[in-house]
């Protein structure tokens, strides 16, 4: 089994004054259904760290996952999820761009490399 913890980061670009509403949205409506599939919130990062009125704000949010096996696990619960793709969709009209990237510790790689 590979081991080390395996990172999912989403970068928001929220449009101008609706960073503190997205966050809201995120919280209280993506992450319990994250959190069923098994990812645990490390961070949730607002940039700059004023809630602007009229400028987007960049809300950077780091879930972690215990190994490849729970990553996998998490890839293949939320796939065949509709609902998914449907929250992105309600709140399109609160972001200007949005990513996700996988990470590790640097130390890590190798042992989760070898699957």
């Amino acid at each position: 089994m590979a081991d080390g913890k395996v990172y999912v980061i989403d970068r928001v670009v929220t449009r101008p004054g609706r960073a503190r509403d997205f966050v809201d949205a995120y919280l209280a409506e993506y992450a319990p259904g994250a959190r069923e599939r098994g990812m645990t919130l490390e961070h949730m990062l607002v940039s700059p760290p004023i809630w602007f009125d009229d400028e987007s704000n960049t809300i950077t949010v780091t879930w972690s996952l215990d190994d490849v096996d729970a990553w996998w696990r998490m890839t293949w619960r939320g796939r065949p999820d509709p609902g998914l793709g449907q929250w992105w969709t309600q709140v399109d009209q609160l972001v200007v761009e949005r990513s996700r990237s996988m990470a590790s510790a640097a130390e890590d790689v190798d042992g989760l490399s070898d699957v």
